[in-house]
């Protein structure tokens, strides 16, 4: 039986690598940065911001990370009010999550967004009043602990065995690994099939109306 399931939201819920990767060239730009490849700022999307930006530029001070962290921030806010940079929502999102619904399966959020960026997403496509609970990376230990997980789970009342987290990284993979449910990935993201295989997803999504049927056959 299922009675959660945990969506990340970054390359899994809302296609937000265009936005991301204008805020990180605009932050880079204006601390005299490099700016890091899009395909390198693809990879790193569902960490901590400060932990992505280490991953992109290694060997700069704390100072420098906090400095871009701030300045990515910024861009951030900016860019998302700008026409042309969306966050839209992958195409069979919302059908997926009506299903679930009608099955009275608990939804949740793992992101390693912050809260008012999350915030932010939910509002402009009307789906805050969908998900019972909501862990961001500004409140606990970023992607692959397993405290968000777990935080989720004890709000929504959920046992790690029925629970399921569906995400796009290897990170989400090793995050559900962690905390014991089960890691379903999904091919239309940040990270290639076989990295999330590679960390343990069980299966890979094609496609989001997939989803139910996987659920409705569930061994």
């Amino acid at each position: 039986m299922i009675r959660l399931v945990v969506f990340d939201c970054d390359g899994t819920l809302v296609d937000s690598q265009h936005l991301i990767i204008a805020a990180m060239t605009r932050a880079c730009e204006e601390l005299a940065q490099p700016k890091p490849a899009d395909e390198a700022v693809r990879r790193v999307v569902g960490l901590s911001l400060e932990t992505a930006i280490a991953e992109l530029l290694p060997g700069e001070s704390p100072a420098t990370y906090q400095a871009l962290a701030a300045a990515y921030k910024n861009a951030f806010h900016d860019l998302r009010r700008q026409a042309g940079l969306a966050e839209p929502l992958y195409e069979g999102a919302l059908a997926a999550l009506d299903g679930l619904a009608k099955r009275d399966i608990l939804l949740g959020i793992a992101t390693g967004k912050g809260r008012a960026g999350l915030d932010a997403v939910l509002a402009h496509h009307g789906l805050a009043s969908r998900f019972v609970t909501l862990q961001t990376a500004d409140r606990h230990p970023g992607k692959p602990h397993p405290a968000m997980l777990e935080a989720a789970m004890a709000e929504a009342g959920a046992q790690p065995g029925e629970t399921w987290l569906i995400g796009d990284t290897s990170f989400d993979m090793g995050m559900a690994a962690a905390a014991g449910v089960r890691p379903v990935g999904v091919a239309w993201g940040y990270h290639p099939v076989a990295s999330l295989l590679a960390a343990g997803a069980d299966p890979v999504l094609a496609r989001f109306d997939q989803l139910l049927p996987l659920v409705d056959g569930q061994p």
